[in-house]
């Protein structure tokens, strides 16, 4: 009698995708056999699909260690409803949303502080820090006042436009933006003199 736990050797491309997840949600623990074969089917395609949507190719590759990674971890999930080629370019999809609003915050905070291109690359990187580290963004923020600070975030979080800033805390569009452009002056003082 054979011992269920006991892989037998096969050749993994010569399997389907569906019969390489069945035995990747069987093998993984042990081996990473099956599950690498489907990484290795899908790789170029899904760093191409990640490097059109993002526009660079360092972003894509980050997207697709993440797509990987997220695979790896969801696949024993994974109940096939779907082919596995369409639930993991959802995953892709989900993670290309995620990285493209993270970089719009970044780009969108880069304009607002108005930070020029041939500015140091410590600068940039604080500055950058300020909306995609949670610890950072916290730090920066202690230098604005409560209301100012609900403003930038809710700008640059949140990423919502000075109307609906305006309305959720129930000021005029002319306020909201002067509370705006003040609290950035305070950010963008406490960025260039940090100490």
């Amino acid at each position: 009698m054979t011992n269920p736990h006991q892989t037998t050797r096969y050749n993994p491309t010569e399997l389907t995708d569906e019969e390489l997840v069945a035995r990747a949600n069987r093998e993984l623990l042990h081996t990473t056999v099956a599950y690498e074969e489907l990484m290795r089917r899908y790789q170029r395609t899904l760093f191409n699909v990640c490097a059109r949507y993002l526009g660079n190719d360092r972003d894509a590759d980050d997207v697709c260690q993440e797509v990987m990674l997220k695979v790896l971890h969801g696949l024993r999930h994974f109940e096939g409803k779907s082919k596995f080629k369409t639930w993991l370019y959802s995953i892709t999809y989900n993670e290309c949303i995620t990285q493209y609003r993270k970089e719009k915050r970044k780009r969108r905070l880069m304009d607002a502080l108005s930070l020029d291109q041939d500015e140091s690359e410590e600068v940039v990187e604080s500055s950058i820090n300020i909306v995609t580290d949670r610890a950072s963004l916290d730090r920066w923020l202690v230098h604005v006042n409560q209301v100012d600070r609900e403003i930038l975030v809710l700008r640059f979080v949140a990423e919502l436009e000075f109307q609906e800033i305006a309305d959720i805390m129930h000021m005029g569009l002319s306020a909201t933006k002067m509370r705006y452009k003040r609290a950035l002056e305070k950010l963008r003082k406490s960025i260039d003199n940090p100490f």
